[in-house]
């Protein structure tokens, strides 16, 4: 019966994802406006901005936590609409949402061979499959779909899951395996040993419970506990690594931008990756504090 459910649930979905993105951004704005009347979040968001942000005045704290709830509706929006577009990834490209700088670098780095980004919840992380698929396709590119594997977190529902599985990797081909479970990425690295892969894990602080290694950094203002994994992957396997930042510039326009961290992760070691990703990371949120997630515990 649950499987029935979930079924019916999903034939309902698809059909309004097709619509255009003028009406997805319309309910969007509701839904923000929704979130900000009934407090979605609201105390812990506010929290975060001002103890990242001390030196400014609660006034200016409120105003950049009303354009992350609206920036917050406009990513809701923007995931629906994608999943809309499957398989027609033209359509997307001709929207202008994704510009790029910094991926001349990116491309060198993958000649040399394996090449890890580490990736955060900036701009529209439900994004990162259409971002990714666009810097296979732009002129100069030297890797394909095929040589992309990204890094994510299973999660608890079975229809979350199926949803936005189908979502994450709405532009890709069918045929698509490089969306790899965090359990088993070790398994599937050690499967594909003997193929240049660029690999983009996550690296949010605050670890998961389950994540055994951990580091502490200096954080916008804040002790922080972080994820390693990706750094660790990158320095046993002596792996080039890249920090990408998605940067929302304007309604629906993003700019995804690489920057090169490290040549050869195995002699910077995974603390110094780890130091250098946090200080690129607060350099971002500073020039654009909505662009982040505030509204989960990312100090706990």
């Amino acid at each position: 019966m649950a499987k029935l459910w979930h079924n019916i649930l999903i034939a309902l979905i698809r059909p309004w994802q097709y619509l255009p993105l003028g009406f997805h951004y319309a309910w969007g704005s509701l839904l923000s406006g929704l979130m900000r009347v009934f407090r979605y979040r609201k105390d812990v968001a506010l929290i975060n901005l001002s103890r990242s942000f001390p030196e400014l005045k609660y006034k200016e704290i409120r105003k950049i936590a009303a354009k992350f709830y609206k920036n917050l509706g406009q990513i809701a929006a923007e995931t629906m609409w994608l999943g809309g577009r499957c398989r027609r990834k033209e359509k997307v490209y001709k929207k202008g949402i994704i510009a790029l700088e910094g991926q001349e670098e990116l491309y060198r780095a993958f000649e040399k061979g394996n090449v890890m980004v580490l990736n955060s919840h900036c701009g529209n992380w439900e994004l990162i499959g259409a971002y990714l698929q666009y810097t296979c396709d732009v002129p100069g590119a030297n890797f394909n779909q095929d040589d992309v594997a990204v890094v994510y977190r299973r999660l608890h529902g079975k229809f979350s899951e199926e949803f936005f599985h189908c979502n994450r990797c709405a532009l890709q081909t069918k045929d698509f395996d490089g969306y790899v479970e965090s359990r088993v990425v070790m398994r599937y690295i050690a499967r594909h040993r003997k193929e240049k892969k660029v690999y983009v894990f996550p690296n949010d602080q605050y670890p998961y419970g389950t994540a055994i290694a951990r580091q502490t950094v200096n954080f916008l203002n804040q002790k922080t506990e972080t994820m390693v994994g990706g750094a660790e992957v990158a320095e046993k396997l002596g792996m080039s690594v890249f920090y990408m930042n998605a940067n929302r510039t304007a309604k629906g326009k993003y700019t995804i931008s690489y920057k090169k961290i490290c040549d050869d992760a195995a002699a910077l070691g995974t603390e110094n990756i780890i130091i250098e990703y946090y200080r690129l990371l607060e350099q971002d949120i500073r020039k654009n504090p909505s662009n982040y997630l505030w509204s989960h515990r990312r100090w706990k």
